[in-house]
């Protein structure tokens, strides 16, 4: 498979160097577009000619058909459903809010704060419409119903790992960054700091590794998924990988951060590869927006990867958006 760089956009008048809107890759079920500003606390949707069609949060800040009140802070994820719902992860007070745009509604779905959580990552639905949260330093990963009862809880809250396969009762993780529904339903885990994901198998009621050994470092391109290095950064706090995405065939894509680049594992044959980045970066280069080799491109910090309709939407969090494009 080929991947060409689409588009690359900078942010360069909107805000200056390290304040862009990190967040502008997000798509819900029906593949609208969506801005998540984590710095000042508002979403917005992208209407026809790129404009705002509605925003949400404590106040308006830019010009929209309609703005929707909630106090959101730090939104960080945002996913859809099929009956045009939408979920939003406010990190900053530990809430899942649930949107209905139509209806100019929200209400707080789920708050972390009830069930002990330290945090919250992103959200998202699965196939049969309930939906699931990840900790991250709290180390683990919760599955509610679409009303916002507890079906289950995975992991202890104590950083662990195993490479075997693992009955949900026993399972950890170790800061989880990301996590997204695969086409065969079940539920893929970016466990960053142990450099790996890993599958929540909902059928066997298992965990599995599927990507990493555990170990961090850049090796393993050309190889089955399970024998490959994800980057790491002893002194960052956030340390390891911070983006997952899986597209409709279930290939896998990680946005590998300490180490600048994006990686896939090709569902076919399990081997994972380098499509995007380079490890020798330029700190606080833009990305040209004529560059056409994505293995080119200039990704210091890769943050909240999306996929939807063939593309690859990369945000990386000091400013540029890149969208990479499957060359069919």
């Amino acid at each position: 498979m080929k991947w060409v760089v689409d588009k690359v956009i900078n942010f360069s008048q909107e805000k200056s160097w390290g304040k862009g809107f990190a967040h502008l890759g997000f798509h819900d079920y029906f593949g609208k577009q969506y801005v998540l500003d984590y710095d000042n606390h508002w979403i917005g949707c992208f209407g026809e000619n790129r404009e705002l069609e509605w925003t949400l949060g404590s106040f308006q800040r830019y010009n929209s058909k309609y703005h929707i009140k909630a106090e959101i802070q730090k939104p960080v994820f945002l996913a859809g459903n099929r009956k045009d719902e939408l979920l939003v992860s406010s990190s900053g007070n530990k809430r899942v809010y649930k949107i209905v745009p139509e209806q100019r509604s929200t209400s707080v779905l789920i708050d972390g704060e009830e069930f002990g959580m330290k945090d919250i990552g992103n959200c998202l639905y699965d196939h049969n419409g309930n939906i699931w949260i990840n900790e991250i330093t709290g180390c683990k990963v919760w599955q509610f119903s679409s009303d916002g009862e507890v079906i289950r809880c995975i992991g202890n809250s104590k950083p662990g790992f195993q490479k075997e396969n693992i009955s949900f009762d026993l399972a950890q993780f170790n800061w989880v960054y990301d996590l997204k529904c695969g086409p065969d339903g079940n539920i893929y885990v970016l466990d960053s700091k142990n450099y790996s994901v890993r599958m929540i198998d909902l059928k066997s009621q298992t965990v599995k590794l599927v990507v990493g050994t555990g170990e961090c470092g850049y090796k393993g391109d050309g190889d089955i998924a399970t024998k490959a290095r994800l980057g790491g950064n002893p002194h960052a706090e956030f340390d390891g990988p911070w983006s997952l995405a899986l597209d409709e065939e279930g290939n896998i894509y990680i946005g590998d951060t300490q180490n600048y680049v994006v990686r896939m594992v090709e569902k076919r044959s399990n081997i994972i590869s380098t499509i995007a980045g380079k490890t020798s970066i330029e700190k606080g280069k833009r990305n040209s927006e004529m560059e056409e080799n994505p293995l080119k491109l200039n990704l210091p910090l890769i943050c909240s990867m999306d996929y939807y309709d063939n593309r690859l939407y990369i945000p990386e969090w000091e400013g540029d958006l890149v969208v990479l494009r499957k060359k069919l």
